[in-house]
């Protein structure tokens, strides 16, 4: 492991998710890692959620490959190509990284919603229940007194 950051999603803010990208682009260009993958919980809705692996570093040439024109036109660029990618790669990465960090921070919501629902529902049975019980104790014992006197008044 070589970053640890606790208590992000107490507080979750762009900040912690571009320090936790510029550590793994770091290791990244560095060399100390060949690649960077991401971890998360995908928010699918309240009662779903999916968890998710993804190629974080080194971008897929699949997904290079299929957003460019199959044209032959080219471009010039201004600044060149490698500036604008030096500058866009690190921001693309935080910002993938702030998209993991709220999707599992709404999957973790929807399963503490779901999980509250369900308790309010069992203890609103179980309320139901006792109160049940309770009657019925309350009933047994206002009829033996009731044949305690019954019994008493028959004795005289």
């Amino acid at each position: 492991m070589l970053f640890e950051q606790v208590g992000i999603f107490q507080r979750l803010r762009y900040e912690e998710a571009a320090v936790i990208g510029r550590a793994a682009t770091e290791a990244f260009v560095s060399g100390q890692v060949d690649r960077v993958m991401l971890v998360y919980n995908e928010f699918k809705s309240v009662i779903s959620q999916r968890v998710v692996v993804d190629q974080l570093l080194p971008i897929s040439r699949s997904d290079v490959e299929g957003s460019q024109n199959q044209g032959s036109v080219e471009y010039l660029y201004e600044p060149s190509a490698q500036e604008i990618f030096n500058l866009l790669l690190p921001r693309y990465v935080e910002i993938q990284v702030y998209r993991a960090l709220l999707e599992s921070n709404a999957a973790f919501f929807a399963a503490q919603m779901t999980a509250m629902d369900t308790a309010t529902k069992n203890s609103a049975e179980m309320i139901g229940n006792l109160t049940l019980y309770m009657n019925k104790v309350r009933q047994a014992a206002i009829t033996r007194e009731i044949i305690e006197v019954v019994s008493g008044a028959e004795a005289l």
